[in-house]
């Protein structure tokens, strides 16, 4: 068996095994006077190093602890405080007078910690006033690790917790040795929002982070947007697991952001948050074109749909180090597993695929009521956008009836591109449609007076003898004439609708179909040109009713002919993203099953 020699990890195994330390882990002895810890004291006093004392797995009380600090102030060596689980069946007032004995007899020793670890106690806010003065010592300047999983802090906790790291990484950078903590465990806090905001503001602020876990915390999505922020300051963040929060896909949109910033993340846990399938969209646009690093996505029990999961799939495929991605408990519904099977198998690792055994939209009388019993879950800030699927939300692409969105369809439907967007991409944010620049006029069926402009900039799709009739004879280069009037997202949007107008005539007109796909190729070429290839591509796919919206959406176009264009324009013109390309395929294949 061979395996593969790491300095790094040689260098930290070399460093545990050189460590002397104490422990009395899980003796499960109860600890209150000076006389009940005397074999703690003893081996205290009796090693000479001491860089670790392990006490957890019994309780301590207010003497006991003070006879252990007291035994402390002998070790500057000291820098491990493994603590947890060490306050069973103390009363609230003896929590914080322990940890100041213990804290004190570090600053006495002026020991350099490197670990605290207190997670499985029942600190409280009350039991933070014990700590703040350790935390903002000298003797945490260098702390690496802090771990307060399960202790109850709430939001004052919480809050206490940031101003004592905060001022602890003021301290420490005057002194000219800034806090540069590694790792942030506080799990199972009830930090809610208020907590998480103060949070952030250390991640902020200390910008060395390599894994964040805070899962449980009843954080929304106004929480989220703040941490997302603060994840944004830590370019080395390799774990960040914000497990059974309420993220929704507005927070979805923060954290999509956020990725960005962070390239080098080995392990997501976004497990039971609430995600949905805009949320999905958001994650798999954030993590398609980088993030080659990651091992590890956990993004089960979100109430994601099958085109949501089938977009997650597609976005490992350039993942050579992925070993566990979890989808388990979504609404994928049995063709959409098979079809989430089907887009790992072109990945680097399908096996990395994990069982999906539970599937949440299975046995439900009906799949498309309004999800009312999730309303009482989340709080009144989030809006109803983000709890309720809209009515249509189940049905398949493959359900639609084609024939319904013929040329007849121009003259119910209104133009529309409200309602089909998610996360970076056109219409998701409101600064798209805010620039008024753009005026879609309504048809014009005068023929004999149609221009480039009237056809790119009418509100419907246009007839075949509207397009017949342009008086142009370079048409393609007089819609790109009408299309380079505008700029950024404007220009976009008409680039797009453009292309549908000639997509909607393609099996109509050779000429339309030609024109479609020159077009088509526009689109990828500007996607790639302006880095915007998961977008444009979700946008497209989502007007060729290939990608479902959670919001509802019918397209005035002809589907069946907008289709055959982008077929054609595979096979037959040359695209600067194979990504692209590929993806367009595997969604157009899907009709075919």
């Amino acid at each position: 068996m061979s395996s593969t020699f790491s300095f790094g990890n040689f260098a930290k195994e070399l460093q545990e095994v050189k460590e002397e330390g104490v422990t009395f882990e899980d003796k499960q002895l109860t600890w209150d006077t000076a006389e009940d810890v005397k074999d703690v004291v003893k081996a205290l006093e009796t090693q000479k190093v001491v860089h670790y004392l392990k006490l957890d797995g019994n309780t301590l009380g207010v003497d006991a602890a003070a006879a252990i600090g007291k035994a402390l102030e002998k070790h500057p060596e000291f820098r491990k405080a493994l603590w947890k689980n060490m306050f069973t069946r103390r009363l609230k007032s003896e929590i914080p007078q322990a940890l100041k004995s213990l804290g004190n007899g570090l600053m006495v020793a002026q020991a350099q910690l490197t670990v605290l670890d207190l997670s499985d106690n029942a600190l409280g806010p009350n039991g933070m006033v014990g700590l703040e003065d350790l935390l903002r010592s000298k003797v945490c300047y260098s702390l690496q690790e802090l771990r307060l999983n399960n202790c109850g802090l709430g939001i004052g906790g919480g809050q206490m917790l940031s101003k004592a790291l905060l001022d602890c990484h003021r301290t420490s950078t005057a002194a000219g040795t800034p806090l540069k903590l590694k790792v942030f465990i506080t799990g199972r806090n009830r930090l809610e929002n208020d907590g998480a905001k103060a949070i952030a503001k250390i991640f902020s602020t200390v910008k060395t982070l390599e894994e964040i876990a805070m899962p449980q915390n009843s954080i929304y999505h106004d929480g989220i947007a703040a941490l997302a922020e603060g994840f944004k300051q830590n370019p080395n963040l390799r774990i960040l697991n914000l497990n059974d929060n309420t993220v929704t896909s507005k927070g979805a949109q923060h954290l999509a952001d956020a990725f960005s910033y962070t390239p080098h993340l080995k392990e997501i846990n976004f497990g039971d948050c609430l995600l949905k399938t805009n949320g999905a969209y958001h994650f798999a646009e954030a993590l398609q074109e980088n993030h080659r690093e990651l091992e590890v996505v956990d993004l089960g029990f979100n109430e994601i749909g099958p085109d949501g999961g089938l977009v997650l799939a597609t976005a490992m495929e350039n993942k050579p180090n992925l070993q566990r991605l979890n989808l388990d408990g979504n609404q994928f519904g049995y063709e959409g597993r098979l079809r989430i099977k089907e887009a790992m198998e072109q990945t680097h690792n399908p096996d990395a695929l994990e069982e999906m055994e539970e599937d949440q939209s299975e046995g439900e009388e009906d799949e498309d009521d309004d999800e009312d019993e999730d309303d009482e879950t989340v709080d009144e800030e989030i809006d109803e956008e983000d709890e309720i699927y809209d009515e249509h939300q189940n049905d398949t692409t493959e359900e639609a009836d084609e024939d319904d969105y013929g040329e007849n369809a121009a003259e119910e439907t209104a133009y529309t591109t409200t309602q089909a967007f998610t996360s970076k991409m056109l219409n998701a944010n409101e600064s798209f449609m805010s620039n008024k620049s753009v005026t879609f006029a309504e048809n014009t069926t005068t023929v004999g007076s149609s221009t480039a402009e009237s056809f790119c900039l009418s509100q419907k799709p246009c007839s075949l003898q509207m397009f017949d009739s342009l008086v142009e004879s370079d048409k393609l280069q007089a819609f790109k004439s009408v299309i380079e009037q505008f700029t950024d997202d404007n220009y976009l949007l008409v680039l797009i609708f453009t292309t549908l107008k000639c997509a909607h005539l393609a099996q109509s007109s050779s000429v339309a179909l030609d024109l479609a796909m020159s077009l088509y190729k526009e689109c990828v070429d500007y996607a790639v040109k302006t880095k915007q290839e998961r977008r444009v591509l979700n946008y497209l796919l989502q007007q060729l009713g290939l990608l479902r919206s959670e919001m509802k959406f019918q397209s005035a176009y002809n589907l069946k002919s907008c289709r055959y264009a982008l077929r054609e324009t595979l096979y037959k013109k040359p695209l600067a993203s194979e990504h692209m390309k590929n993806t367009f395929k595997v969604f157009l294949e899907q009709l075919d099953v």
